[in-house]
């Protein structure tokens, strides 16, 4: 939950109005984004140092915003299906409502400013490791090893913003999209059992499905 007020608020919220297709948070005029909160430009430098720690900003309320609801989701699965189901579905739902938020993630992720592609991996990574942990705490996926898990959710949080523009800018594969996306969630846990199959049970597994 976001409890950003006043000004302050209101210079995030104009940011993710201006941020188009061909614009970044970098790009954007102090003034330009004064006049679109309706305040004084100095405003700005009451509440931030420079850009970078707008930036910073910008991208907590982005990550705020959209995992108070993503936690919930997963608590409340009873499968690790249902997880990847529900959680895929409201991610994409979300980028879809908030396109700008897309925009900023995946920009940043590759842009100019090293402080904020660094905010942006803390973020990524705090994301996978809250999904590890829901995943482990209610046991979701009995007999994987914590350690893979946590690898899993990594790949598994990077993957979806790969694939947010995707969704975003394809209406017509947006279902695909979504259900290439649980597939590929639940193959990574499905091959992780594998794994840590003996080769006898491995292999006496693959005899009965032959």
């Amino acid at each position: 939950m976001n409890l950003m007020t006043g000004g302050k608020l209101k210079l995030v919220q104009a940011a993710l109005r201006l941020i188009t297709e061909t614009r970044s948070l970098t790009s954007l005029g102090l003034r330009e984004l004064a006049r679109e909160a309706g305040l004084n430009p100095n405003t700005f430098y009451r509440h931030f140092k420079n850009l970078d720690e707008f930036g910073l900003q910008v991208l907590d309320y982005i990550a705020e915003d959209m995992k108070a609801g993503v936690r919930q989701l997963r608590q409340m699965a009873a499968s690790s299906e249902q997880a990847s189901h529900e959680t895929v579905a409201f991610v994409y739902h979300y980028f879809l409502a908030n396109p700008a938020a897309t925009t900023v993630a995946v920009r940043e992720l590759h842009g100019p400013s090293a402080v904020l592609r660094q905010a942006l991996e803390a973020q990524l990574d705090a994301s996978a490791r809250e999904m590890a942990e829901d995943i482990l705490e209610r046991r979701l996926v009995a007999g994987v090893a914590a350690e893979t898990i946590h690898e899993i959710s990594r790949m598994t949080i990077r993957y979806i913003l790969f694939r947010a523009m995707d969704y975003i800018e394809k209406p017509h594969q947006r279902e695909s999209i979504q259900q290439e996306t649980e597939r590929f969630i639940n193959r990574q846990f499905r091959g992780a059992l594998l794994d840590d199959l003996s080769p006898a049970r491995l292999e006496q597994l693959v005899t009965t499905l032959v």
